[in-house]
């Protein structure tokens, strides 16, 4: 059962954050990906976390949805992100991982297993790498290391990054449904009418397109992160679809070396979404790495 949305004051940041399971059970932070609200997790899969005995938490990245916006902070140009100018960023996504962190705080929790989605997983990351002491395990899903030239998007996807962005509600419930067309898995069904629900819902919560760009302008101000990566201590599971067309297969094999045995999970016909046919996958993935995080917590405590 999901508690109602909550707010969270971490530094000059609000999130916004909802929770599900027992506060008792060991905590599960969800960190969603770029201009995506944490509603990206579906209830149905937070739901089916918490079963398994987790505490899941989901929130609002900073500049999407109910949690803050910052308005007054210039919005990166289209010609500033072609040409990667890492000044027109605002903020990076070490920035990110320290929000994360400081909802932890707030919820009093001193260590959580932590999964991201795309640049969710960047986030989360860097949440294992400069904060070894808060994460007890980690699973980058969709994500890459910041390398120039892997897990960079397919050809035909280019365009999307172009868009002018909608001003209006039904504009930016057809952009997402175009966007998950395009980057979705084509091995499995796209549910449109539920995705036009949370596209819907998203707007409501939030929408902010000028937050989607500054996040952006943080993914690329942040560059390589694979020699951070090497310093990870938490087990980590790297899970990618063979599909994804958005963040491409390289990506996760890259992340997957990067990260001291960390263990690859490939899963064929995903693309760059979370179809409900794969939920348990991924799931059964999530936990198998928290396991194995905790039968080395027992080994280092037995020593």
């Amino acid at each position: 059962m999901a508690m109602p949305e909550q707010m969270a004051k971490v530094g000059d940041i609000e999130l916004c954050y909802e929770t599900f399971g027992d506060p008792a059970d060991p905590a599960l932070l969800l960190v969603m990906g770029l201009g995506t609200q944490m509603i990206g997790w579906p209830d149905e899969f937070c739901a089916r976390l918490a079963d398994r005995g987790f505490f899941a938490i989901r929130y609002d990245n900073r500049d999407v949805g109910r949690s803050t916006h910052l308005r007054g902070r210039r919005a990166p140009s289209i010609k500033d992100l072609l040409l990667r100018d890492k000044s027109a960023a605002v903020y990076s996504l070490g920035d990110m991982a320290a929000d994360g962190i400081g909802l932890l705080d707030h919820l009093g929790i001193d260590r959580a297993h932590v999964a991201g989605a795309s640049m969710g997983g960047m986030i989360a990351q860097l949440m294992a790498a400069r904060h070894p002491d808060r994460v007890r395990s980690l699973a980058s899903i969709m994500s890459n290391t910041g390398h120039r030239w892997k897990g960079t998007p397919g050809l035909r996807i280019y365009p999307m990054f172009m868009r002018r962005p909608a001003d209006n509600r039904e504009g930016a419930i057809e952009s997402t449904v175009s966007t998950f067309r395009l980057i979705g898995s084509p091995d499995f069904p796209l549910d449109e009418e539920e995705l036009r629900t949370v596209a819907q819902l998203s707007y409501e919560r939030g929408y902010n397109p000028a937050g989607t760009a500054r996040q952006l302008a943080a993914i690329l101000a942040s560059g390589d992160r694979a020699a951070e990566l090497r310093d990870i201590a938490a087990p980590t599971v790297v899970i990618h679809g063979t599909r994804d067309v958005l963040v491409r297969p390289s990506g996760g094999r890259a992340t997957a070396r990067a990260i001291p045995g960390a263990r690859l999970v490939e899963i064929e016909g995903m693309g760059h979404d979370l179809p409900r046919a794969v939920w348990d996958r991924i799931v059964d993935a999530i936990v198998a790495n928290t396991e194995r995080a905790d039968a080395s917590s027992r080994r280092t405590a037995a020593a």
